[in-house]
């Protein structure tokens, strides 16, 4: 079971190998199993309860199985996880490596012993026919005022090259045509992320390349020009703005102002054209003003991306801005979030709307969720297109008219 990012789900897979390779069948959250392993997310207040609830719903269902737990909450909150009822280990990010064995010693009636602590767990995903999930980087040095995330996955650490390149010709020889490249803070990458990005982009087999998430100071003008030439990385890049506010940036203590962003956004359109931006934004961090919101507003709506993924601000003890003074009510961050949405659903439908009577190059995933007539993909520029469900057109990359 896993909850949260996509570094997560990446690890997730990488643990379930390990255990079908042994000679385990991997069965749905909702099976009846012997070992349970649950990878939980700590990004807000509300994942905590979630992750609670997940385990102690597992165990009223499975009282006799093992329930072992790894991630972000289990790695900064582990004395609350070890007391839920049904826990039988928890394992620290740096433990990921030993939950494999040490799961089957519990179910063989052993006790876990100290778990191998590793600087780094690479990871991918695999299952998918179409889309697979790559661990570059894990970790992050910012630490900025909001996000527990540096506690919980430690310092800014890389994933060798070699493994990187071996795992992604390992996708590439399972059918897989694309690629998301994911860490906490890819940009950081040990030597630099444009080696990486340029070895990745020579391996056969694999058609299409994302960056889940980049830093907009680490991503240099020197790796867009070099991704505008690229016939695999897509237009479509994923930027943390956080706040379109620089005074509330300052406190956030972020690694670039309003000024810097938009720059950004204004260099890869000169490269490459409409690009697909998604960027995230958090609603009424402490000691937000009216003013500073709608400086905010006005910001995003005038470097246009096409998505908002927005997070109300959770207070996340440890950090610098759960002491900070200000904390706005939930109400007032409720109703901020719904503006942003809005201002999302209006810039998104934008977007969407130019490419309407144009051609595009659309990866079909699979069959759409609650209507198998359908079947879904993405563009290259990450518009989801849906069509009547034609089994011989999925995994494949087809050019249609939206």
């Amino acid at each position: 079971m896993t909850l949260g990012c996509k570094l997560n789900f990446a690890e997730s897979s990488a643990i379930a190998q390990q255990f079908v390779k042994a000679g385990f069948r991997e069965v749905s959250a909702n099976s009846n199993a012997d070992i349970f392993v649950v990878n939980t997310c700590t990004v807000t207040e509300h994942s905590d309860k979630k992750c609670r609830n997940i385990i102690r719903k597992i165990h009223r269902r499975n009282p006799s199985a093992v329930i072992v737990v790894t991630g972000c909450y289990a790695e900064l909150k582990r004395g609350e996880v070890e007391s839920i009822e049904g826990v039988c280990a928890v394992f620290g990010q740096k433990e990921k490596g030993s939950i494999f064995p040490k799961s089957v010693e519990i179910l063989e009636g052993g006790k876990r012993g100290d778990a191998v602590t590793e600087p780094i767990f690479p990871a991918c995903s695999y299952g998918e026919r179409t889309r697979s999930f790559l661990k570059v980087q894990d970790g992050c040095n910012y630490f900025c005022t909001y996000c527990a995330i540096p506690y919980a996955r430690g310092r800014s650490r890389s994933v060798p090259m070699d493994v990187l390149l071996n795992q992604a010709r390992e996708i590439a020889s399972k059918g897989v045509k694309e690629i998301v490249l994911t860490g906490v803070n890819i940009g950081d990458y040990e030597g630099g992320l444009l080696p990486v990005l340029k070895e990745l982009d020579k391996v056969e087999g694999i058609e299409r390349y994302r960056i889940s998430s980049i830093e907009p100071n680490l991503l240099t003008n020197g790796m867009i020009d070099w991704i505008s030439t690229s016939k695999k990385f897509q237009p479509h890049f994923h930027i943390p703005l956080q706040s379109g506010s620089d005074s509330v940036l300052k406190r956030m203590r972020r690694k670039y102002d309003t000024a810097l962003f938009s720059s950004k956004i204004e260099y890869i359109r000169e490269k490459m054209g409409d690009v697909f931006f998604g960027i995230d934004v958090i609603a009424g961090f402490p000691g937000e003003s009216e003013e500073e919101f709608e400086e905010e507003l006005n910001f995003i709506n005038s470097i246009r991306p096409a998505f908002l993924h927005i997070f109300p601000y959770s207070k996340r003890e440890g950090t610098v801005a759960f002491k900070m003074d200000g904390h706005l009510p939930e109400s007032v961050k409720t109703q901020r979030v719904k503006a942003l949405e809005e201002l999302s659903d209006k810039l998104h439908a934008e977007y969407c709307n130019r490419f309407k009577g144009t051609t595009q190059k659309v990866l079909f995933e699979g069959k759409v969720t609650g209507n198998g007539s359908l079947m879904g993909g993405y563009t290259g520029n990450y518009i989801r297109v849906e069509r009547p469900y034609n089994e011989s057109s999925i995994g494949k990359i087809e050019e249609v008219t939206l």
